[in-house]
């Protein structure tokens, strides 16, 4: 099935259908329309496989494909004009130009914590560019991916664009076919064995990753803010998010105060009981709340702490592991928590405290890129620890925000990903720039053919 699929697709895009700037126009209504019908069947899935509310559903997942859709619709049509770019005087009488091409046939993969938009976002940028796309939604949101399965038949062909269902093997199975470019979101070791796979067709590939993003609250940080943004950001799909703030790294003279303002600041967001809540989301799967709940092991709770596993629920919790960033042993003290090696991926927090920003950067940069980066306090030093940094993005004053621009990059760096995307960035992942030089036939000059004659005189213009 898997390769009457990509053979069906490879030869649809080589007849030029997905070329003409009308067809992508035309496809991407159709998407914006097929967004509009299935809303309600598709956060409807979401409840039931996340619980996730209706109005997080449509601010993280739903109103993200939307607006990109439109953004491509606004600009797609500069986006695919032949672009002249200035030409050197040695090159006369040449003129230069780049030509935006769509790679061809391509694999979208996603992971199930924003099934929704991590699937369909990278989808506009594959139909802007003029590709043709298989989707491979996960099996651990069972009905979401199965009414995007039928929201897609329902809205395209299949020899256009198709979707996959199925496991790990039904993954191996996508990954041993050979794709013009491989778009996938997960984990960093998933991402390694998706390269793996791609290079043996030299396969370009775009990985959205993730990591351990830090969040830094300095002791001149405004702490109530600081507490309510960052409460929202960990609590937002509870803490199943790519970009989630992972741990806290709190200056020692704020700590106390801190941890009774982020208790406030949940209470506010989620009411005085977060489990009867309907805005906080579950585990995605009862191995996910195990993993999780054992990291409540590692340290004393400063903050929360309780556990439901007939609903998967963890309630958001600071966790203190007992470790300084000015101790000695802090990083053999880590490598023996689990806590704080591994993406949490979840509700946990775990608290180191410092006293000195560059205890900060010293910790930070011994460690993996992560795919983003918080820091609270003035945006003075927030700027001095970012240039002696590096993340996918950041924020100074605020978590998350950062994915919620379309007109920036987004994507990671080492080990939290390769290659960038939403708006025109979208556009360029799934196209190959192409240079283009066109000569004039009117004359010719001598200069750079053999015997190459007045060569003094070239020297000089080259």
């Amino acid at each position: 099935m898997i390769p009457s699929i990509i053979e069906s697709q490879r030869a649809f895009f080589h007849t030029g259908a997905t070329l003409g700037l009308n067809f992508r126009r035309q496809m991407l209504k159709k998407l914006q329309g097929a967004l509009d019908k299935w809303e309600k069947p598709l956060a409807d899935a979401l409840w039931t496989d996340l619980h996730k509310s209706y109005e997080e559903a449509y601010l993280t997942e739903l109103s993200i494909v939307k607006g990109e859709v439109k953004n491509h619709l606004r600009h797609l049509g500069s986006w695919v004009k032949r672009k002249r770019v200035s030409t050197p005087i040695k090159m006369f009488p040449s003129r230069s130009f780049i030509v935006s091409e769509p790679l061809g046939n391509t694999l979208i993969m996603a992971p199930w914590n924003y099934p929704v938009q991590l699937l369909l976002n990278p989808l506009v940028g594959a139909i802007s560019a003029g590709c043709t796309a298989v989707l491979k939604p996960s099996p651990y949101v069972p009905n979401v991916s199965a009414t995007l399965a039928r929201m897609i038949e329902d809205t395209f062909d299949s020899q256009y664009i198709a979707v996959v269902q199925g496991n790990r093997e039904v993954n191996q199975a996508l990954l041993a076919q050979r794709f013009d470019l491989i778009f996938f979101t997960g984990s960093p070791s998933l991402g390694k064995m998706v390269m793996e796979a791609a290079s043996k067709h030299l396969t370009p590939v775009i990985l959205e990753l993730g990591g351990k993003s830090p969040c830094i609250v300095d002791r001149d940080a405004d702490i109530k803010t600081a507490a309510k943004r960052i409460a929202w950001g960990k609590t937002l799909n509870s803490g199943q998010t790519c970009i989630a703030p992972d741990y806290l790294l709190i200056h020692e003279e704020v700590k106390e105060h801190f941890i009774e303002a982020f208790a406030k600041a949940v209470k506010e967001l989620h009411g005085s009981d977060i489990k009867a809540h309907k805005h906080y989301v579950r585990m995605v799967s009862d191995r996910a709340f195990e993993r999780v709940k054992g990291y409540l092991a590692e340290g004393d709770i400063l903050y929360g702490g309780r556990t439901d596993a007939s609903e998967r629920f963890i309630e958001p919790t600071i966790l203190d592991p007992h470790i300084s960033l000015s101790d000695a042993d802090a990083d053999a003290k880590a490598n023996g928590k689990a806590v704080l090696t591994e993406e949490i991926f979840g509700p946990v927090f775990p608290l180191l405290t410092f006293k000195e920003s560059d205890e900060v950067v010293a910790y930070i940069t011994r460690r993996e890129n992560p795919l983003a980066f918080y820091y609270f306090g003035s945006e003075e030093n927030g700027w001095r620890i970012l240039h002696h940094t590096s993340s996918g993005g950041a924020c100074i004053n605020d978590t998350i925000m950062h994915i919620a621009n379309e007109h920036v990059p987004f994507g990671g760096v080492g080990n939290s990903g390769m290659g960038a995307y939403h708006g025109e960035e979208s556009f360029r992942a799934f196209s190959h720039r192409r240079t283009v030089v066109a000569t004039g036939t009117w004359i010719d000059l001598p200069f750079r053919y053999m015997p190459y004659r007045m060569f003094g005189l070239v020297k000089k213009i080259v």
